[in-house]
């Protein structure tokens, strides 16, 4: 999926060194208030002295990643706009920059029997709308300084701008992303080029054993539930996709009641409420998409082996693990923190790697969708190691849901899961993420808190319980692609 790079013009840099004295000063206040008072000491006479300004404000990125900027709670303010999205806002008045992301219900889980459907149309926002081409899109968001993407995933159709908060900076960037959003005209000569592009990476997925892997990992897993879909289409569905294909999808799927409004920047709540609204009227009011199937229960283990010419063997074992809002949630999430997502350290990596030396790296992790996600281990090992490497993969997953952690394992664990936790709201875009994800899984507004909570108080016989309702190690999927087909396990 192409999305627009960042991009720094002379119009850029004038306008940074327009608005640099405000971010300096906002950022020495918030780096002094950090600081306890020495009532002994008296001033010092010499001043500090900050990097020069162009070297730390070379773009809208370099502003967020200022180490001087410190994570703050997070105030979430939540409302409907009048034809129907929802909003999610958090003023960050510490930087001079917006952050504006549009959450549609409009991922490949929507494509039909029109595979790569939501990849292609997203994709081709952008390229052109009524009035401007894609070039004059582009230019247009370059000189303001501004970024635009777009992007789809199995759930969600994304559409982002990010902006300096200054008016003339801002309001023409919203004008342009409004028309950019609300009237993609998906042109031929676009749309070609976008198929060929995307059949050319179709093939060379098939040269990868991991490509491969994942594709044949979800069609064993769901089966005929939409999530089986592959994102990035097939050859066939590509070449006979239509400009009137985009627009069915886009008519239907790209609306206000299909939408989830995130925002974070420099704004008051005045301020963000009208531009929501512009953005939000600009759309049809439609339907919101209909409620997802649930994915089906697997009846039995899968084990399946794809020849592949290559000296590894790509090896995926999981089978279904727990949708968004899931209240095992946290518990699953330190236990698998503990079995093979906290990397070095972890019990899979103890066992395949430290021990045996089978792989570089093996990790496990729970992906938690609107519907039932996968949970899946991954690990790649020498062809003639396969049938070793799935036995100690298999033991120690076994182990570890027979027995559980250990008290240990459970203090390291969540040691290192909040140690990490503040980057997830450390920025501005990080927090746009968070706010997307509340709102398009009608997630509580505390929902951060809450999970953070839950990580703390959370025991040994939840994490065992939590694993042994969501994961039926007779059920689950084993998936090797490689030179040769390992022996069936027991």
């Amino acid at each position: 999926m192409k999305a627009q790079k960042p991009r720094i013009n002379r119009l850029f840099l004038w306008t940074l060194v327009a608005t640099l004295p405000l971010a300096i000063v906002l950022l020495n206040r918030s780096a002094v208030s950090d600081v306890q008072p020495t009532p002994a000491a008296e001033p010092s006479p010499t001043p500090v002295l900050l990097a020069p300004a162009v070297e730390r404000f070379e773009s809208l990125a370099a502003i967020e990643a200022n180490p001087t900027v410190k994570r703050r709670p997070l105030e979430i303010q939540h409302w409907n706009t009048s034809n129907g999205a929802r909003v999610y806002f958090v003023a960050a008045p510490e930087l001079p920059m917006v952050d504006l992301r549009l959450v549609f219900d409009a991922g490949s889980a929507r494509d039909g029997d029109q595979a790569g459907l939501a990849m292609m149309t997203s994709g081709l926002i952008g390229e052109g709308t009524r009035q401007l081409d894609a070039g004059q899109i582009s230019e247009g968001f370059e000189g303001l300084g501004a970024e635009f993407g777009a992007s789809a995933y199995r759930d969600m159709g994304i559409v982002s701008l990010r902006s300096l908060s200054a008016s003339a900076q801002l309001q023409p960037a919203l004008a342009l992303f409004t028309q950019v959003v609300s009237e993609p005209n998906f042109p031929e000569d676009a749309l070609a080029r976008t198929k060929n592009q995307a059949i050319a990476s179709l093939e060379y997925q098939q040269q990868r054993a991991g490509e491969l892997a994942n594709l044949r990992f979800f069609s064993d897993l769901y089966g005929d539930h939409p999530y089986a879909t592959p994102s990035r289409g097939t050859q066939e569905s590509l070449e006979a996709m239509t400009q009137a294909d985009l627009q069915g999808f886009f008519q239907r799927y790209y609306v206000a009641r299909n939408l989830v409004i995130s925002l974070v920047g420099d704004l008051d709540r005045r301020a963000a409420e009208a531009i929501v609204e512009q953005v939000s009227l600009s759309l049809a009011s439609g339907e919101p998409a209909p409620a997802l199937p649930e994915p089906p229960s697997l009846e039995g283990p899968i084990q399946t082996h794809i020849d592949h010419n290559s000296q590894q063997t790509q090896i995926l074992i999981g089978g279904l693990g727990v949708a968004k809002g899931d209240p095992d949630y946290a518990a699953l999430y330190v236990g698998n923190e503990i079995l093979g997502g906290g990397g070095f350290g972890s019990r899979l990596m103890e066992e395949v790697r430290e021990k045996r030396g089978l792989t570089y790296g093996v990790y496990s992790h729970f992906a938690p969708m609107r519907e039932r996600g996968p949970f899946l281990v991954s690990l790649k090992t020498r062809a003639d190691q396969t049938e070793l490497a799935l036995q100690v993969v298999n033991e120690t997953l076994s182990g570890f849901l027979a027995e559980g952690p250990t008290e240990q394992e459970l203090k390291t664990a969540k040691q290192n899961i909040l140690g990490s936790f503040p980057q997830t709201t450390a920025s501005n875009s990080s927090i746009v993420g968070q706010l997307g994800s509340i709102g398009f899984y009608d997630l509580p507004l505390d929902q951060l808190e809450q999970f953070l909570s839950e990580i703390e108080s959370v025991s040994l016989e939840q994490i065992r319980a939590a694993f042994a309702r969501h994961l039926d190690p007779q059920k689950l999927i084993t998936l090797t692609v490689g030179q040769a087909a390992p022996e069936q396990a027991d």
